[in-house]
């Protein structure tokens, strides 16, 4: 739509519309701000050439990460895919790279920064490629939390966990409070190790993986788990269903697994007969209880390496992993669809495109740094000491 046509209607699109659209910066948010320069045009033929005509030339200099997300254009360009975490550790193991292009989010991008070296820089070809689950809790509001729980007398014995989605500033504060990060892979252990250092868990951001990892794998109730709303006074919560509170949940969700419901699981097991449901921890949790499988990106990948020929599969997560999978397992006999009929891609993991990546790389052939992701010492000791406690978990 057009501004003309917006303005014909009397319809004024919205900030967040605007930055999804390329066509506006939003530097308060974990998103940060639109890239600088000239972009290449999406119909420039010599795109696949220019990129890797770029990446030779930088050689051992570049090391390019690509999430499992990501546009196929951009993942022929990766050295390694994997989720966030994998996808930093492996950046962590290159210390002779000095440019480390990550094909992913912002927090991505932080938490690669944190984990490498001061002397290697990390590049995000599109600043404006963010989460919208990380963003859906800042600094200012988790420590206006901090405060609620304090005034209801509970901090001390509140031990904050907080997923790899999240910003370089929760992670800090999570340090800072005896906290530890954790994946989607490692939530159960990150749970258990925090309620043996204290009697309730803050989950920062995503209320869904929390939820579904304490009742499903550890065994707790529903009515153990409260939701934190930072929208509202005091959280929307009373001091007493604070204190009567095992986990509190931030009000946080992924825009993508979020629109699973348990409507898709009932609809594509009429329609696939014999299919399985394989979804991702992020989804709701009546989506996760009526699944057959429920894992991690890389869990979700190996079940379906180990699946037998001829069987069929209905994955709940991010549509280009999903369109990946299905074109790759094909041979092998094995059906693999999305499990919603609507297309659903995450919008701002899909900003980093060809036309960013070669800009990015022939910026840096060309000897100048440009969208560099950095994260300030305080913050990043902090980010890292909660790191590290992940690390150590058993």
């Amino acid at each position: 739509m057009t501004t003309a046509q917006t303005q014909e209607l009397d319809v004024q699109p919205t900030p967040l519309a605007l930055l999804l659209l390329g066509r506006e910066a939003d530097p308060t948010s974990e998103r940060g701000v639109d890239c600088p320069g000239d972009l290449p045009s999406p119909s420039d033929p010599d795109l696949v050439a220019r990129a890797r005509a770029a990446k030779e030339k930088l050689g051992d200099k570049v090391f390019v990460l690509g999430h499992h997300y990501q546009r196929d254009e951009v993942i022929q360009f990766a050295d390694v895919t994997g989720d966030s975490f994998k996808l930093a550790r492996d950046a962590a193991a290159r210390p002779e790279a000095e440019y480390i292009v990550f094909c992913g989010v912002h927090f991505m991008a932080e938490s690669a920064d944190i984990l490498t070296s001061d002397e290697q820089k990390v590049v995000l070809p599109d600043l404006a490629a963010g989460c919208s689950m990380a963003d859906m809790a800042t600094a200012e509001q988790v420590a206006e939390c901090w405060d609620v729980l304090t005034e209801a007398g509970i901090a001390e014995q509140v031990v904050p966990v907080s997923y790899m989605n999240s910003s370089a500033d929760i992670k800090a504060f999570t340090g800072k409070h005896g906290g530890t990060i954790c994946t989607s892979s490692n939530a159960e252990r990150a749970l258990d190790w925090a309620f043996e250092q204290g009697e309730k868990v803050l989950f920062l951001p995503d209320q869904h993986l929390g939820r579904n990892t304490a009742v499903r794998d550890i065994g707790m109730s529903l009515e153990d788990c409260v939701v934190y709303n930072p929208h509202r006074p005091n959280g929307g919560l009373t001091a007493e269903e604070l204190r009567g509170a095992k986990m509190i949940l931030w009000r946080g969700h992924c825009s993508v697994h979020g629109r699973f419901s348990l409507d898709s699981v009932n609809d594509v097991r009429e329609r696939i007969p014999g299919v399985n449901v394989l979804v991702h921890p992020e989804c709701k949790h009546e989506v996760v209880a009526a699944a057959d499988h429920v894992g991690s990106t890389e869990y979700i990948i190996k079940t379906l390496e180990a699946a037998p020929a001829g069987s069929k599969w209905a994955i709940g997560t991010e549509l280009n992993l999903v369109r990946r999978l299905a074109n790759r397992f094909a041979a092998e006999d094995k059906e693999v669809v999305f499990l919603d009929k609507t297309v659903c891609f995450c919008s701002t993991m899909n900003r980093i495109d060809l036309p960013h990546l070669v800009w990015a790389l022939e910026s840096l052939a060309e000897g100048t740094l440009v969208n560099r992701i950095e994260v300030d010492k305080e913050t990043e000791a902090f980010a890292k000491l909660a790191l590290e406690r992940m690390l150590a978990l058993p």
